[in-house]
């Protein structure tokens, strides 16, 4: 399901403020996870109609988030993810417009409730599993110490480490996608007087 070419996108204003739609980022989400799909087949995925998911993806597609693949029947387009994954600078938001900084907002929250409903999914799928997986997967959390460079080196190294294993399992038998979330967040919320 993977294809080498094409890995991540930083978002500019524009992006966000497309992506920040409920359907908009279910659709992205389903077509990374699912692979690439028609707007009909995504409808149904996601109990809404066709008309409203073709508008929605053509919307994507405006900003590079989503791309026909040239694959479909007829006027049956076949769309796929563009990216692996997207990120941003939250800094670089700061100064832009209201619309573009609430966009950025309602877009960080809804994937903070993206990645809660998907541990609460494995929760309750977990007793299935055997337990070499049990073992290894679920919910985990450590305190580091860190400068704010020292806080970006990590972040790079996680990247480059995610990166490598990315596709290692694939036509492997046993092997399963596993989503990783990443979330940094201080544990005292007073702001630092030192830049």
């Amino acid at each position: 399901m993977s294809d080498p070419s094409y890995t991540g996108m930083q978002l500019d204003d524009r992006a966000v403020r497309v992506l920040a739609h409920p359907l908009r980022s279910r659709l992205l989400s389903q077509l990374r996870l699912a692979g690439p799909a028609t707007a009909t087949e995504l409808a149904a995925a996601l109990s809404t109609n066709t008309g409203a998911t073709s508008y929605h993806l053509r919307a994507l597609e405006s900003v590079g988030l989503v791309t026909d693949t040239g694959e479909g029947v007829g006027k049956r387009r076949l769309w796929r993810a563009s990216t692996q994954y997207h990120s941003w600078t939250n800094s670089g938001f700061r100064d832009d417009d209201d619309d573009t900084r609430t966009a950025l907002e309602w877009l960080q929250r809804n994937y903070v409730r993206q990645f809660a409903e998907r541990a609460e999914h494995w929760l309750d799928a977990a007793d299935a599993w055997p337990a070499a997986w049990v073992d290894l997967l679920g919910i985990s959390d450590a305190v580091v110490t860190v400068t704010p460079e020292q806080l970006r080196d990590f972040g790079s190294e996680l990247d480059a480490l995610v990166a490598r294993y990315r596709t290692v399992g694939e036509g492997r038998p046993g092997a399963r996608r596993v989503h990783l979330g990443y979330v940094a967040t201080p544990v005292e919320l007073d702001p630092p007087t030192e830049a």
